[in-house]
């Protein structure tokens, strides 16, 4: 399978570059300055470009079977939603449905899951523009007509990959730790690509 990952040089993309490679993908990945990618393989391909630059996703989503999207905030506060705006479009044109992207628990029908901290410290008052970009970009992905799955992950922390995390939760739960490892989370998008469970579905991600 030929997947395209966008936010390829991220915490989150470097792993789904490394995992994805490991387990037999043949992956693209789009990055603005390659050079941050420090990983060589047979089976990889970089492609450079901006996500604000739809001619330049387009390019990059041609031929491909399935695409990731953990892009980050970059230089604006409005380049996850309008990145992926571009790379929805891209997609559409092309005819690649497959989408998988990373937002952050906390958003939607998960608001319920945080606790107070998360709710009007973080994204309440420091992190409020990175979840209204959030919010705007599941509203993107939820109007398009691709196959898509947003996973929404708990605060990130280093460390190995686990396999043993919480998914699927329902918005009312209160008991989960609020953080997962890059590891995982890049293991549990992954799993997307040959599991249609999560198929128009919002999936809460945490230890």
């Amino acid at each position: 399978m030929k997947i395209l990952i966008f936010g390829s040089t991220g915490s989150i993309g470097r792993q789904l570059v490394k995992q994805a490679l490991e387990q037999g993908y043949t992956v693209t990945a789009f990055a603005r300055d390659p050079a941050k990618l420090d990983i060589k393989h047979a089976n990889l391909k970089i492609a450079q470009g901006d996500v604000m630059d739809f001619i330049s996703v387009e390019k990059a989503v041609q031929g491909q079977d399935a695409v990731l999207c953990a892009i980050g905030a970059g230089r604006n506060g409005t380049i996850r939603s309008e990145g992926t705006r571009h790379i929805i479009r891209a997609m559409e044109k092309a005819g690649v449905r497959r989408l998988i992207c990373q937002t952050t628990l906390g958003v939607g029908n998960s608001w319920g899951n945080l606790n107070f901290f998360w709710k009007y410290i973080m994204f309440g008052f420091l992190l409020r523009q990175a979840y209204a970009d959030h919010v705007k970009q599941e509203n993107y992905i939820k109007q398009s007509h691709l196959d898509w799955t947003i996973v929404r992950p708990g605060a990130f922390i280093d460390g190995n990959r686990t396999n043993n995390y919480r998914h699927g939760f329902p918005g009312t739960d209160k008991t989960t730790k609020l953080k997962i490892s890059r590891t995982d989370v890049a293991d549990f998008m992954l799993k997307q690509l040959t599991d249609d469970l999560y198929l128009h579905k919002t999936p809460g991600l945490s230890y």
